[in-house]
């Protein structure tokens, strides 16, 4: 569970204001009864009526005794939130669950309580809570959703207190926060053979030498449970010690998913616009490409590449995979249009022919640009474009026609080349990708795949 607050928290409170912002906390009933009291007291003393006075005394002192009672009441509450879960897709829910625990010795009166959300994810929630008794607690629960992608702080977790005439309320915040991710929507795509694409885990040509991973270049020490077998005596001989040899095993093979984010290749915004299709189209290709045993990495238009570590910035083994693939959509949940006006930075990381399939979502191309992406396919074994041209999502059907001219020269160049229309779904496009030899497949780009991402 994440901690939103730590005991004493409510005890101590803030009280940089002291007694002044204290004051600070009455509500309209308070300040009137404060004024209604003094404008009391005021009157009897200039009629001379002391009954009168009385009244305005009780009046004035009843709500100046309820925030001297509120201020001075010192509560231990502590605070904890837990979201569930803490990464989620745009569109989909998550539940945070609240829990408030009184670890004083004394029960606490009402409790009102709030917590902080931006407004993308809905109203902001509040409860109120009964007398909570000496160690007791109360949960609640609250759903939030986003249909945009990013991270959004949830907290701190705030605790109102009122007095029991309501002539006050003073509000105490926990400190800590929590974060939720909201990652992009992913469709599952079907399991194909893309044109000039190397089969999945083991069946690549390449092969490495190493024990325990691809970084193991060297034989190393000897450790419980190696096979006496594999000792390398020539090696054991001149460290003194016993060294197991390296032995040759399969290398994974690699897949690239690259995500044009240049400002200058998209029009429009929100989640129906074509950078936001790009964005869910490279999550969902990477996913599936982990999901078919590929070490896979994330590269964008300025050289930028997660998860950056290993061998060639690629994910690794199992385990790893696992956790570049969260790593690689939290970096997706908060990409954003970046302003450089060219592919170079992203050409000069591909290495010559040995990157394995290369997987690219492109905005618009101009000329120069179109001839870095043909020149960026030399330098990857199979290459896939994915191309979202302004021109065709916003209907200028001219300027569609330049589009399709650059579609073929990539396709000349040796992309597997398939243009994206509005509203097209990834599944669709990327059977027609697989479907690349084929002669309806060799056209001006695909047709008739609408509707929404599913």
């Amino acid at each position: 569970m994440t901690a939103a607050g730590e005991p004493g928290a409510v005890e101590d409170g803030d009280r940089k204001g002291g007694p002044r912002a204290a004051l600070g906390g009455l509500t309209t009933r308070g300040r009137s009864f404060l004024a209604a009291g003094l404008a009391a007291a005021v009157c009897a003393y200039v009629l001379g009526q002391e009954d009168l006075l009385r009244v305005g005394l009780l009046l004035a002192v009843l709500p100046l005794v309820c925030v001297t009672v509120l201020y001075r009441t010192r509560y231990r509450v502590t605070g904890t939130r837990r979201l569930s879960p803490s990464r989620v897709p745009a569109g989909a829910e998550a539940r945070v669950h609240l829990r408030m625990e009184n670890v004083a010795r004394l029960p606490t009166g009402l409790l009102m309580l709030q917590d902080r959300v931006p407004y993308v994810l809905g109203p902001r929630p509040r409860f109120v809570l009964d007398r909570v008794e000496a160690g007791g607690r109360r949960e609640v629960s609250y759903r939030v959703r986003s249909d945009l992608r990013g991270r959004y702080p949830l907290g701190p977790l705030q605790l109102r207190l009122s007095d029991p005439f309501g002539m006050c309320e003073l509000t105490r915040s926990f400190s800590a926060y929590d974060t939720l991710v909201v990652i992009p929507r992913t469709v599952p795509l079907p399991v194909l053979r893309l044109a000039g694409e190397a089969a999945g885990y083991g069946d690549g040509r390449q092969r490495s030498l190493a024990l325990a991973g691809e970084d193991d270049i060297i034989p190393r020490g000897y450790r419980h449970g190696d096979d006496l077998r594999r000792v390398h005596w020539r090696s054991t001989a001149r460290h003194g010690e016993l060294m197991v040899r390296r032995e040759e095993q399969p290398q994974r093979a690699r897949c690239t998913v690259l995500l044009d984010t240049r400002r200058i290749g998209y029009q429009g915004a929100g989640p129906d616009s074509a950078f936001e299709w790009a964005v869910s189209g490279a999550a969902s290709a990477l996913v599936h490409m982990l999901e078919r045993g590929f070490a896979v990495r994330l590269l964008t238009d300025d050289g930028e590449a997660v998860p950056g570590d290993g061998s060639g910035g690629f994910a690794g083994s199992t385990q790893e995979s696992a956790d570049s693939a969260g790593l690689m959509l939290d970096t997706l949940a908060v990409v954003g249009h970046s302003d450089g006006g060219g592919l170079s930075r992203a050409h000069d990381v591909l290495r010559g022919g040995n990157e394995g399939l290369l997987i690219a979502f492109f905005g618009d191309l101009d000329e120069e640009q179109a001839a870095v992406a043909a020149r960026m396919r030399q330098r990857a074994g199979a290459g896939v474009a994915f191309v979202l041209d302004s021109a065709v999502w916003a209907g200028d059907e001219a300027a569609a026609r330049r589009s399709g001219e650059r579609l073929r020269r990539l396709r000349e160049s040796g992309w597997t080349a398939v243009a994206v229309e509005p509203g097209a779904q990834l599944p669709a496009l990327w059977q027609l990708a697989g479907n690349a030899d084929t002669p309806s497949a060799s056209g001006g780009g695909p047709t008739g795949f609408t509707g929404g991402w599913s």
